[in-house]
């Protein structure tokens, strides 16, 4: 390696006179003949490695100028770039600056070297600071790094003094830096965003995930279930599968993880399944909300970057399957955002066809089960900058998402819109402490919208980067703490012993949680069995679930606004109904409900939650026709069955007018059946009026119960 002290085009040779710096010459270190030699030695051997690292890192910058029109506007873009030989430079030039601390160069270049390695880190501040104090004109580009440096550290008028002594050096340029101008112009904007959002904090505590989800290695990308039972992360420790290091950064190769929870408490994560995981990067880029679907983002090397779908099945996943054309092209595909009802993917891709750098795309699924073309989300969302990490909330109409564009506070910032009467809204950028100076990404909400999960190298974690938890408090009111430092959002004014007359007020998701176990009536054994959700009021199959083979459970999340039912249905089973009606504007709950399917036996009895009738009446409704339909395909498939309608009522009325409504009622769906085929014969119709309560007839949700249709085998 050719020997160049301190000569790189980059570096401004020339000395203020009003420096200070102390150079590596005899004079100024006398009788310290010696340690000056060996200081020089480590000197000029991280210089080395520090030019080319350098000239990598310029290259990447000319190039990233060249692809996108415009400057990284996060240490994110950077952080790769030259980042062996950094690594290499570090240790020789921090010994070095142990000997001569007072040297403007050699702090500028352990400031960058820091800034790229871990830029918010006090450091990179602290040799920026010490570098421009001794010579303000030690670079050119000096202000522009300790700029940043303070920008990351929250100093946000200090980040604007040296932003604009910067652009002052900018505009007095001679040659074309249009691009350097609209960087240093943006983040003296995040800095005002940043003054503006910190003044008023969200109030939300931040809670680590604990030892048994974390290590000390870095831990990313959360992806949780709707119900928060299993999060799915990436990580990349000691143990990742092929034992191997990234010669890029040192790191392992990234695995998937998985950690449930049980009694409340998070169980130790464990690598998530042989099949997802390989040799080489396998990270985790999306979760289905009910936990079956994952996907997983590899880079192959004959392309940016793709993505892949794996299945649970049983207790183990499949191997994932690469995604189609329609997703992923030879291009950088990375983040997933799957919708409940598992039609509609959304993800992010850097080709041609966006509108920037990177750009939200969503498909919908055809009819055979396959992904269609994909459509760019439009430029609502997505700006001349980079958009990341997509997350559509189980209500189906809440997006979240990272970018770099719109009102930022630095780097890649989370924002949230909702689709309404067929647009998006403006997205909303979350705030402080939510969001902050650096790169805030891969922000998932649970399915009640109180709680979100992300990824933080915050200070008093376990390593690298941390899984935390958001609990959002709600407006106004103070919270009761157990601890002054636990509400981050306080942290400038921290009070302790605070009090609340009532409790906070938290704005819930519009969506329900409906799950359980769905097992065999009798013998208890757990079943895999197919559940059909409609929209009764269209009578439209909405989406197809399974129950898992292995353990029997199912989750499927139901958004407010729609009349629903559920169907569990398994060969040589009867097939069992729910019925939820979930007004628009209903709020966020969560069903337990286990089903026990019955066999097709003699004195089997079902209920038929989705036969509606008029008030008061015994007309069907429309609404009954995905129930009706089930029945008959149970009578034409089983042609020996014989069965009895009963109507129920609840107490209200007399006996005899429950009686005669109930009766009618059974005749009603005797005759609906008749008229679609089913021989007479097979039918019995009976009304029992309010003599066979299930539930109470003292309040309004028992009486409902009481109102229904069963039938029951009488012979088979």
């Amino acid at each position: 390696m050719k020997k160049n002290l301190f000569i790189l085009p980059i570096l401004v040779l020339s000395f203020s006179v009003f420096s200070q710096s102390v150079e590596f010459e005899k004079d100024n270190f006398p009788g310290k003949k010696e340690e000056l030699k060996e200081a020089k030695k480590k000197l000029q051997l991280g210089i080395d490695f520090y030019v080319v690292g350098r000239q990598e890192f310029e290259g990447f910058k000319k190039a990233y100028v060249s692809d996108h029109k415009f400057l990284p506007v996060s240490f994110y873009d950077y952080q790769k770039a030259g980042y062996p030989n950094f690594r290499n430079a570090m240790s020789p030039l921090s010994d070095a600056q142990r000997f001569n601390p007072k040297n403007a160069r050699l702090n500028y270049m352990l400031g960058f070297i820091w800034f790229i390695s871990d830029p918010s880190n006090i450091e990179t501040l602290k040799y920026f600071e010490t570098a421009y104090s001794l010579d303000p004109k030690v670079e050119p580009d000096v202000a522009y790094w300790l700029a940043w440096a303070n920008h990351l550290n929250s100093k946000w008028d200090e980040a604007i003094k040296y932003y604009q002594i910067y652009l002052t050096f900018l505009q007095q340029k001679a040659k074309n830096n249009s691009f350097e101008i609209e960087d240093v112009n943006k983040k003296i904007a995040e800095c005002n965003s940043g003054k503006k959002f910190s003044a008023t904090p969200e109030r939300v505590f931040v809670d680590n995930l604990g030892s048994n989800v974390n290590s000390s290695y870095p831990e990313y990308g959360p992806s949780i279930t709707a119900d928060e039972e299993t999060v799915i992360f990436t990580a990349r420790r000691d143990n990742s599968t092929g034992l191997k290091k990234d010669e890029n950064d040192n790191g392992f190769y990234e695995d998937v993880y998985v950690s449930n929870k049980k009694g409340g408490k998070w169980q130790p994560s464990v690598q998530l399944s042989k099949n997802v995981n390989t040799d080489n990067h396998d990270a985790a880029a999306g979760l289905s909300p009910d936990g079956t679907k994952l996907y997983v983002y590899r880079h192959s090397g004959k392309d940016g970057g793709d993505l892949y779908e794996s299945s649970l099945f049983g207790a183990d996943w499949e191997p994932p399957v690469h995604m189609n054309k329609n997703i992923n092209t030879k291009y950088h595909e990375s983040s997933v955002s799957v919708s409940g009802d598992g039609k509609r993917i959304y993800f992010v891709s850097d080709k041609e066809s966006g509108l920037g750098d990177r750009d939200i795309y969503f498909s919908d699924m055809d009819v055979k089960g396959e992904w269609g073309p994909a459509k760019n989300i439009g430029p609502e969302l997505n700006t001349k900058y980079a958009e990341e990490a997509v997350f559509m909330h189980p209500d189906g109409v809440t997006l979240y998402f990272s970018s770099k564009g719109f009102n930022t506070i630095g780097g890649y910032d989370i924002f949230k819109s909702t689709f309404k009467n067929g647009k998006w809204s403006a997205p909303e950028n979350l705030g402080y402490p939510i969001n902050g100076p650096d790169d805030d990404v891969f922000f998932v909400v649970s399915g009640s919208g109180s709680r979100a999960y992300f990824a933080s190298s915050k200070q008093g974690g376990f390593g690298d980067k941390d899984i935390y938890k958001i609990t959002f408090l709600g407006p106004e009111k103070s919270p009761l703490l157990n601890s002054q430092d636990q509400l981050i959002a306080m942290r400038a004014n921290p009070v302790s012993n605070l009090k609340t007359e009532n409790a906070v007020e938290v704005k819930m998701a519009k969506v329900t949680i409906l799950k359980g176990v769905i097992t065999d009536a009798k013998t208890n054994q757990v079943l895999e069995a197919t559940i059909d959700l409609i929209d009764n009021d269209k009578n439209q199959i909405l989406a197809t679930f399974k129950s898992n083979s292995a353990t029997g459970k199912y989750l499927v999340t139901l958004p407010s606004g729609k009349n629903y039912g559920i169907a569990v249905k398994k060969g040589s089973y009867l097939f069992h109904s729910e019925n939820f009606n979930l007004p628009e504007g209903a709020d966020y709950q969560e069903y337990n409900k286990d089903v026990a399917l019955k066999k097709i036996e003699i004195g089997s009895v079902i209920v038929l939650r989705n036969i509606f009738f008029d008030f008061d009446k015994a007309t069907i409704r429309s609404e009954s026709a995905n129930e009706l339909e089930r029945l008959i395909k149970l009578l034409n498939d089983n042609p020996t069955l014989k069965i009895e309608l009963g109507s129920h009522t609840d107490s209200k009325g007399s006996d005899e007018y429950n009686l005669k409504l109930s009766d009618n009622r059974s005749k009603s769906v005797v005759d609906y059946l008749i008229g679609k085929g089913i021989n007479s014969g097979r039918l019995v119709a009976k009304g029992y009026g309010e003599t066979k309560p299930i539930d109470t007839n003292d309040t309004d949700a028992g009486r409902q119960n009481n109102r229904r249709t069963e039938f029951k085998i009488l012979e088979k």
